[in-house]
C-alpha cells in the first residue's frame, strides 16, 4: 500500500470520478486483505486490491442513487474484472494535476496531494502544518467537494495551459519540500523525501521537461546537505557546514539533472534556483558573483519581494553591503511578516554598524523562527554583536 496506493487510488478516481468513494473503496479493500491474505498472499497483490476496491465501489453505488451517471461509473469500474490490472494506464499524473488545480487554494493543493498521491494520513498532514486533525480533515473534505462541484477535470492539461499548470504542480511539490526542510529531522514523516518522490514521479510520467528536472535537482542538491545542516542544536549555514557529511550521490544526481535541463535550452525559475543551490556548494565556498548573476536572471522571471531579498544577500556578499541594506529597507512593507526578512536585515545591519537596529531585528527574527535550531543560530549571532556604544 505504501508503494502502490497512489497508483491504485488514481485508477479508482479515474473511473469513479469521486475522491471520497475511491478512498473508501480502497480502504475497505485493504481491510479485506487483512483477513483474506492470512491464508496466503495473492500472486499479484496490487491487482487483487484493485479488483476488490472496484467491487466495493460498485456495491456502494448500487446501494445509492440511480441514473445515467451511476450506470456510466459502474461500466467503467467493471473493467477491473475483465482487464488485466497491469494493463490499466498509470493515472497518477492526472491525479496530481487534479490535486493541484488552481481552483483550489495552495494549502489545499498541498494537503490533497500529500493525502492522495503520497498517502500521508490526515494526522501526518495536520502536524506538518501545525493544524488540528479535525481542521485538516475539514480542509481535505472541502477540497474534494470543490473538485466535484466545480467539475474539475481529472486530466492532464492541454498545451495551451501546460506551463502554468506544471508550475502549480512543481510549486506544490516544493512547498511540501520546504515544509519538511523547515520542520527539521525529528518529524515522523520525511516531507522532503515525499516531495522528492512526487517530483521523481512527475519526471517519470512526463520525461524530458526541463523545469521538472530543475525542480528535482533543486531538491536533491538542498537535501544533500541535510546531515550537515544542524550541529549543537543550531542551524549551520552551507558555507560553514562539514562537507564530508554531504550526500555525494544526491549531489552527483542533482548536478547531472541540472546539466541535462539546461541542455534543453528552455530555462525556467526552478532551473535557476537549482543552479543557485549548486553555486552555494561550490568548492571551496559559495560562488557569490555567479549567484548574484543568477538572481538577476531569476528576478526577470519572478520579480517578487522574496527574490529581491535573496538577491540582496548575494549583493552584500559580493561587497555592496550598503546597497543591500537599502534594498532590504525598501522591502520592509511587503515582507513585514516574513521571518527570514528580519534575519537578513539583522545580519546586514550588524555589518554596517547599526547595532541597536540589528539587535531589534534579531529579536523579531528569533521570536518568529519556526524551528528551535533556527532560533538557536540567530541567538548565537545576536550574542556576537558588540555592546552598544562600542565598535
Amino acid at each position: 500500500m505504501r508503494q502502490d496506493r497512489g497508483r491504485l487510488l488514481a485508477a479508482l478516481i479515474a473511473r469513479c470520478r469521486d475522491f471520497s468513494l475511491a478512498e473508501e473503496a480502497l480502504q475497505e479493500a485493504a481491510i479485506s486483505a487483512l483477513t483474506h491474505w492470512q491464508r496466503g498472499t495473492p500472486a499479484n497483490p496490487t491487482a487483487w486490491l484493485l479488483r476488490v476496491a472496484g467491487r466495493k465501489a460498485i456495491d456502494r453505488l448500487r446501494h445509492g442513487q440511480r441514473g445515467a451517471v451511476v450506470r456510466e461509473t459502474l461500466e467503467r469500474l467493471s473493467q477491473f474484472e475483465g482487464d488485466d490490472p497491469e494493463d490499466i494506464p498509470d493515472d497518477r499524473l492526472r491525479l496530481i494535476f487534479t490535486c493541484c488545480h488552481p481552483a483550489l487554494e495552495p494549502k489545499s493543493q498541498v494537503a490533497l496531494t500529500l493525502r492522495t498521491v503520497c498517502g500521508l494520513t490526515t494526522a501526518d498532514i495536520a502536524r506538518a502544518f501545525l493544524d488540528t486533525e479535525p481542521t485538516m480533515g475539514q480542509r481535505l473534505s472541502r477540497a474534494k467537494a470543490k473538485i466535484a462541484k466545480a467539475g474539475i477535470p481529472f486530466a492532464v492539461p492541454g498545451p495551451e495551459v501546460w506551463a502554468d499548470r506544471l508550475d502549480a504542480v512543481l510549486t506544490t511539490a516544493y512547498l511540501i519540500f520546504t515544509t519538511g526542510y523547515t520542520a527539521g529531522p525529528d518529524e515522523p514523516r520525511d516531507l522532503c523525501a515525499e516531495a522528492i518522490f512526487l517530483t521523481r514521479l512527475v519526471n517519470h510520467l512526463r520525461p524530458d521537461e526541463a523545469e521538472v528536472e530543475g525542480a528535482l535537482a533543486l531538491m536533491l542538491l538542498t537535501h544533500a546537505r541535510r546531515a550537515a545542516r544542524h550541529g549543537a542544536g543550531a542551524t549551520i549555514p552551507p558555507a560553514e557546514q562539514d562537507r564530508s557529511l554531504w550526500d555525494a550521490r544526491q549531489l552527483e544526481e542533482g548536478r547531472a539533472l541540472l546539466h541535462t535541463a539546461f541542455g534543453r535550452r528552455r530555462p525556467g525559475p526552478f532551473q535557476i534556483k537549482g543552479a543557485i543551490a549548486d553555486c552555494q556548494m561550490a568548492d571551496p565556498g559559495p560562488d557569490w558573483p555567479q549567484i548574484m548573476a543568477l538572481y538577476d536572471v531569476l528576478w526577470r522571471m519572478e520579480p517578487t519581494p522574496v527574490v529581491a531579498l535573496n538577491r540582496a544577500v548575494a549583493l552584500a556578499e559580493t561587497g555592496d553591503v550598503t546597497g543591500a541594506v537599502a534594498v532590504v529597507d525598501r522591502l520592509s512593507g511587503a515582507l513585514a511578516e516574513y521571518q527570514p526578512f528580519h534575519a537578513v536585515r539583522a545580519m546586514l545591519l550588524a555589518r554596517i554598524g547599526r547595532v541597536a537596529e540589528s539587535r531589534a531585528a534579531y529579536d523579531r527574527a528569533i521570536r518568529d523562527a519556526s524551528a528551535a535550531a533556527d532560533a538557536a543560530f540567530l541567538i548565537a549571532a545576536q550574542q556576537k554583536l558588540p555592546c552598544e556604544g562600542h565598535s
